[in-house]
């Protein structure tokens, strides 16, 4: 099994998380991780959904998964 399967099958982060923005854009924002995949190049891309319903895509290196 190579690096990119077994990230894509066992990430850090998942659907559902509750989770912070630590760097990029969108830093110091926080919401629920939707729409968790793998881009072409391999990085995972994900949905953040903030609590007043707006959405941005971030890369998942940039997310800590809070509790």
């Amino acid at each position: 099994m190579n690096e990119q399967t077994q990230r894509e099958q066992d990430p850090a982060v998942r659907n559902g998380d509750r989770c912070t923005v630590v760097a990029g854009t969108h830093r110091g924002k926080s919401g629920t991780v939707e729409d968790l995949k793998a881009s072409k190049t391999g990085a995972l891309t994900l949905t953040v959904r903030q609590a007043d319903g707006e959405r941005f895509k971030t890369v998942a290196k940039n997310v800590v998964v809070e509790g």
